[in-house]
């Protein structure tokens, strides 16, 4: 396919030593050597360096480096220049101004890598590890992004789209040409036996991507309890800056505060709240509603107890709104005493103002939601949500076919949830994927991606 030719600054604009502008397309090579005083970028070989200036009616605008990469072996497998200029606003923008002048139009957000992917240099999978290693925070979400850039993701599609081909053709046969085989014979022996080993792979891949989903977008944690109980001082003791304003005074957190604590190579996205109570204090109130939100929207809850004092009818209704929610149960001013005991659910006590009791936290957080031996083996974890939706209707569709062989429906209608499951597959690495599901997914990039 055919394209113009487009232009992206790929470096994030402001204040820095260097900025790197990309250009890709047919014409790619031949705009920027209009452009260009320095080596004759149309005889230079691909994957090369050159020294020279962006020129404008002869006049210098900058000193620069060009690299040449010549499709198809390129990023985008077009014809690609990168030009690495000064930093700041003005001289990027003015050669960017310069090059539309000259035939290049602005690219789209994401362009670069969805030219990427309809060339054949990517699939979907590996363009979204391209943002995941962007957007990484934590070693752990470096390694999935790594691992979903080489193609691990698309090799473990592949691999389960290829048993689900091996059993379709089969089936194909059967149906072509009955006489070479009994229909019901053949579901018994080798279609629901092929089916459940499928089958069994994806659960257990969806088992496992619990582990990899964390790790990938975090765990959304919001720290509720009663008023002056601890939750700003136990905020800041993980996050350890004084990100929450802490007071002997009930009632001081009236909106949400948020910070981020790396757990291991897992991000915890905190939210200290408003203590709830019943109050005639309009601030007050809408934080308490915030504070419910908040906690309808956790991933888990962090309910804090104040071990200074009997549990009260705060508490206990705290424990009632919570109940469904995986939550851990903190024990906070363990230093002033131990008066509350619930013997129906583990504690985890701590004294937020000394720091000390949180190794157990941790721990405790980790059991909930972390198998670290996942970590050291070879089966790549699947942490998308796109990825495993599109697992768990996959899932959905075996289970279909499945149950359909075990009362012997025709073959022909067993293999429409067959080839239901191997398109939705398709999906994950765009073999199957619509050109919507496409387009949404690249206008997420930014412009130089």
């Amino acid at each position: 396919m055919l394209y113009d030719t487009i232009v992206g600054i790929a470096t994030l604009q402001g204040m820095s030593a260097l900025n790197i502008l990309r250009v890709s397309g047919a014409d790619a090579i031949p705009i920027v050597s209009k452009i260009f005083k320095g080596k004759d970028l149309l005889s230079v070989p691909s994957h090369t360096v050159h020294y020279g200036h962006i020129i404008q009616k002869n006049v210098p605008i900058d000193e620069v480096m060009v690299s040449v990469f010549r499709e198809p072996k390129s990023f985008t497998g077009e014809n690609v220049v990168e030009i690495s200029t000064h930093g700041g606003s003005l001289i990027p923008n003015k050669i960017v101004e310069l090059l539309i002048k000259n035939g290049c139009r602005a690219a789209e957000p994401g362009e670069f890598s969805q030219r990427a992917f309809q060339n054949g240099r990517i699939d979907l999978s590996q363009a979204e590890s391209i943002m995941d290693m962007i957007s990484a925070k934590t070693e752990a979400q470096l390694l999935l992004a790594n691992r979903g850039l080489r193609g691990e993701v698309r090799d473990l599609v592949g691999s389960l789209q290829n048993d689900l081909l091996s059993l379709i053709s089969k089936i194909e046969v059967n149906i072509d040409y009955p006489e070479y085989d009994d229909a019901i014979k053949m579901t018994d022996e080798i279609v629901i036996p092929e089916l459940k080993s499928v089958l069994d792979r994806v659960h257990s891949i969806l088992q496992k991507s619990t582990t990899g989903r964390v790790v990938r977008e975090g765990i959304k944690t919001v720290i509720v309890g009663k008023p002056n109980v601890g939750k700003s001082s136990l905020l800041n003791s993980l996050l350890k800056e004084d990100k929450a304003i802490v007071t002997n005074i009930s009632g001081t957190t009236r909106d949400l505060v948020e910070g981020e604590w790396n757990l291991g190579g897992v991000l915890l996205r905190l939210v200290d709240t408003a203590g709830i109570r019943n109050t005639d204090d309009v601030i007050e109130k809408i934080g308490i509603g915030k504070t419910k939100k908040a906690l309808s929207e956790a991933d888990l809850v962090l309910l804090v107890l104040d071990q200074s004092q009997q549990i009260t009818e705060e508490d206990r209704q705290l424990l009632e709104l919570t109940k469904d929610k995986v939550r851990i149960l903190v024990g906070n001013k363990i230093d002033l005493g131990k008066n509350v005991d619930l013997q129906t659910e583990k504690m985890v006590n701590i004294s937020a103002k000394n720091a000390t009791g949180l190794d157990q936290l941790e721990a405790e957080i980790k059991r909930l939601f972390i198998d670290e031996s996942l970590f050291h083996e070879d089966e790549i974890l699947l942490a998308n949500a796109r990825h495993i939706g599109r697992l768990e209707v996959c899932k959905t569709a075996l289970s279909d076919a499945l149950s359909a062989c075990m009362v012997h429906f025709p073959i022909d209608i067993v293999e429409i949830d067959i080839r239901k499951a191997w398109e939705t597959l398709g999906e994950i690495t765009g073999v199957s994927g619509s050109e919507n599901l496409i387009h949404s997914l690249f206008s997420k990039f930014c412009l130089g991606k």
